[in-house]
């Protein structure tokens, strides 16, 4: 099977400070779940920023489908990401004054790719997608700021799950939940994603998510600790 995502000696770090990250390698298959732990500040989202191609490493190589972001420019990056990821933002970034049917489907509009993998049309798509996620109809046509924070969360995800991406990233989007909907909110997205087919890579300070995924490891592992879990 080939790779979804491929990193190799992988370093980053902001501008007149010591490396953040400094990655050996880190594989995933289509399909896996892996769940990246670590305390606040240790380089999460930074990662995530990576995998996403919103920022490049300073050196080495990430490829995702085959593809090494950083031999892209800007404009090619942000095309890859519309096509190919689904980002679920810890602060959701959605867009408060617009309905919830168009939160979703706004992920479409400058991805023609995930445009061709709809088998629906996309209201009918957000429409499964928000009722798959428990998101009631009487609030698709309601502006997202009139949500609860858990409301709120569901249109995250359907937003992030449109059109099939290759790979899910999700940062720390169960923060605001308590235990029994955070519960049910993984398994809506772990079957949404198998639905889809969709990589998932998932970080968070919450351990006890970490016997939902089939992968898991943490930054201290990707940055060069011994333990690290087999394959990571």
């Amino acid at each position: 099977m080939a790779e979804l995502l491929s990193i190799e000696q992988l370093s980053f770090a902001w501008p007149g400070q010591a490396n953040l990250l400094n990655i050996d390698s880190l594989s995933l298959k289509p399909g896996d779940r892996l769940f990246i732990k670590g305390p606040s500040g240790s380089g999460k989202s930074t990662l995530l920023g990576l995998l996403a191609g919103i920022l490049k490493p300073n050196s080495g190589r990430l490829r995702i489908l085959g593809q090494d972001l950083a031999r892209l420019s800007g404009p090619q990056r942000d095309r890859f990401r519309a096509n190919h990821l689904g980002y679920i933002f810890q602060q959701f970034n959605l867009l408060p004054y617009l309905p919830v049917m168009e939160n979703v489907t706004a992920a479409l509009i400058f991805s023609p790719h995930k445009r061709k993998q709809l088998t629906a049309s996309p209201k009918q798509e957000a429409a499964r997608l928000l009722a798959a996620l428990q998101l009631p109809d009487a609030l698709w046509q309601q502006p997202v700021h009139r949500l609860s924070i858990g409301q709120q969360q569901r249109v995250a995800a359907a937003r992030a799950l449109i059109g099939r991406p290759a790979l899910v990233i999700a940062d720390e989007p169960t923060s605001a939940l308590d235990a029994d909907n955070r519960t049910a909110f993984m398994e809506l997205l772990f079957a949404e994603c198998e639905h889809a087919g969709s990589g998932l890579v998932f970080v968070s300070h919450d351990s006890a998510l970490e016997p939902l995924f089939s992968h898991v490891t943490s930054l201290k592992q990707l940055n060069g600790a011994n333990d690290a879990e087999p394959g990571l």
